[in-house]
């Protein structure tokens, strides 16, 4: 069968892309991914317990974009849900963000406003010029003592590198807040798919124009068919490794099921002290199951294994440039999603960034 397009991937971005190029141009498109499943790291299952859980560890929804959160309402219907992180510190719970409640508690302290709050942090932060890293944003953000608790062993744990061998936007997403905020996004649009992020990929994908071949590499339908391409894998892959390998972390997640109701009082509790794991997740908060037992993922971070988060240093980041650049020379593919753009995307930002290149391209 002749395809009009190639997508490699069958997560959010491969799957967005295809549903445009399938509905909007009336196009041909074969879908290829080389694990057994849709969805990508977002791809969620019934486990053997009855519980759905996350795969690859817990993916929230949120955007501030509304045309993101209207276009994807088309192939799903939602559950309200607002993510909530806790931080546990010698065995107490501290809400992360960093907040009032955050500091008062740590701190005994009674700050009452935003403006103690942050006339408390102006006091105790650093001042670093330039920022060259994420020790510096962080240090610039909450002083030394709170950096050391919640994000100097936490980030190592994670990265394998001192958060001052780490490029500043690693740790540039971490947000500090001054009032009483305890939620983790604060965006307008913080909702999860009611059936699942698979049953919502598997919707985008439904489409007499659109055929998905699962447990498939990419280079092996190249030569099949002649097709404009579409890769949303790591960018090196699609070029060989021809500059050198770009640096992933990958993890390690151990699943439990405890016959118990809940296990833990929050969805996600962090653990930034010595613990192996940095994470424990019980995914019955996230999508407000009710069952008698509860699945929870403890969460590794592993040097080996599949590429999950780009390692942004400067060494990386130089050989980025040399996979771009070459990309830059190429008429029939678009790179989209997180991988090709080698930093971490959340699933609203992969849908938008799909939608606009659609736009501009077509």
């Amino acid at each position: 069968m002749k395809y009009d397009y190639i997508i490699a991937g069958a997560g959010f971005a491969g799957a967005v892309m295809a549903e445009r190029i399938a509905s909007v141009l009336n196009k041909k498109v074969l879908v290829v991914d080389k694990r057994n499943h849709i969805g990508g790291n977002a791809h969620d299952y019934t486990d053997e317990n009855g519980i759905l859980v996350h795969k690859y560890g817990p993916h929230i929804f949120h955007t501030n974009d509304k045309s993101v959160f209207d276009y994807l309402s088309n192939f799903t219907t939602w559950r309200k849900y607002e993510h909530k992180v806790i931080s546990r510190i010698e065995g107490k719970d501290y809400p992360i963000p960093v907040n009032r409640i955050t500091i008062n508690k740590l701190y005994g302290l009674e700050l009452k406003s935003g403006e103690e709050t942050k006339k408390y942090l102006e006091n105790v932060k650093s001042n670093i010029h330039p920022v060259v890293s994420s020790e510096d944003i962080m240090l610039n953000r909450v002083g030394s003592d709170l950096y050391v608790k919640f994000f100097e062993k936490f980030t190592e744990k994670i990265w394998f590198e001192h958060p001052r061998n780490l490029t500043p936007n690693v740790c540039g997403r971490i947000n500090v807040r001054y009032n009483d905020d305890c939620r983790y996004f604060t965006d307008d649009y913080q909702y999860m798919p009611e059936k699942g992020y698979n049953n919502l990929v598997q919707n985008l994908l439904d489409n007499k124009n659109i055929d998905v071949r699962l447990e498939t590499e990419f280079e092996k339908v190249k030569p099949e068919h002649y097709a404009s391409i579409i890769y949303t894998g790591p960018i090196d892959s699609y070029f060989k490794n021809i500059f050198g390998r770009l640096p992933y972390r990958s993890i390690k997640l151990v699943f439990e099921n405890h016959r118990k109701e809940i296990f833990q009082d929050n969805s996600v509790i962090n653990f930034p002290g010595n613990e192996p794991y940095y994470r424990i997740t019980e995914f019955k908060h996230i999508t407000g199951q009710k069952s008698d037992s509860t699945t929870i993922c403890r969460e590794f971070a592993s040097k080996e294994g599949e590429r999950f988060y780009p390692r942004r240093t400067a060494e990386s980041l130089e050989i980025y440039k040399k996979y771009m650049s070459a990309a830059h020379n190429l008429k029939d593919v678009i790179f989209a999603g997180m991988h090709p753009s080698f930093q971490y995307y959340d699933i609203g930002q992969v849908v938008a960034q799909c939608l606009n290149e659609f736009s501009k391209r077509f």
